[in-house]
């Protein structure tokens, strides 16, 4: 019984090789500012309705360009207290910086970074990443589906359990792709609607001697090779 529990648990392996195929299947059409803060408002109302919020756990958001432009920085829950009790703190900051320079880095999610190296069993140092880096589960890179050379941006939140927040910042991503995709797939429904109609052949109608008739009608690389 035991063992076909442990054979259920996804190896570390399997996880590195499911968040690389996440990094090329969530691409973005473009990223603006303004999806940035539609993103980040999105992370924090799925957050705030989760478990986790429900029993005290506090989270840090940040979207940032890959030239470290803060586009978005937000904290759910409480710096702290005069109790010394925090849902989060000055270090969430600092471990999502250190997060987002490791997509910077890498081009790579941190969560792929840090399970390739669990399944490998080498260290930061033997990979080459030296520096204010946190291999920690939660900072995903922003790719254009037309920009091939590095992500246009990186989006991250800490909460303490890089899996968690990993899964966090990937269904929202992936569901704010695929509310896009539904507005971007309406929208050339009614334009394509729109413009057969306007070059429909107009329909024959008789002319009689008193009738005038008119008609008038107002669109990756993969890191770590093993």
């Amino acid at each position: 019984m035991f063992a076909s529990f442990h054979a259920m648990i996804p190896s570390d392996t399997e996880l590195a090789s499911q968040a690389l195929a996440e990094e090329g299947n969530y691409r973005f059409p473009s990223f603006s500012a303004s999806d940035a803060v539609t993103l980040g408002l999105s992370l924090r109302k799925r957050f705030r309705a989760s478990s986790r919020h429900s029993k005290g756990k506090g989270l840090v958001i940040s979207i940032q360009t890959i030239a470290g432009h803060t586009l978005f920085a937000c904290t759910v829950g409480d710096l702290g207290h005069p109790a010394g009790v925090g849902d989060v703190s000055l270090n969430s900051w600092t471990s999502v910086d250190g997060m987002v320079e490791v997509v910077r880095q890498t081009g790579h999610s941190s969560y792929y970074v840090e399970k390739s190296m669990s399944a490998m069993g080498k260290s930061a140092k033997q990979l080459g990443i030296q520096g204010d880096y946190i291999i920690h589960g939660g900072a995903f890179p922003i790719w254009l589906d037309n920009a091939h050379c590095c992500p246009i941006a990186v989006v991250a939140c800490y909460s303490g359990s890089g899996q968690e927040d990993h899964h966090l910042v990937v269904t929202t991503v992936r569901d704010y792709l695929h509310k896009i995709n539904k507005s971007e797939g309406a929208r050339m429904s009614t334009s394509s609607a729109l413009g057969t109609e306007m070059h429909a052949p107009l329909p024959s109608v008789p002319i009689r001697e008193s009738t005038v008739s008119s008609y008038q009608r107002v669109e990756v690389r993969q890191f770590i090779s093993e």
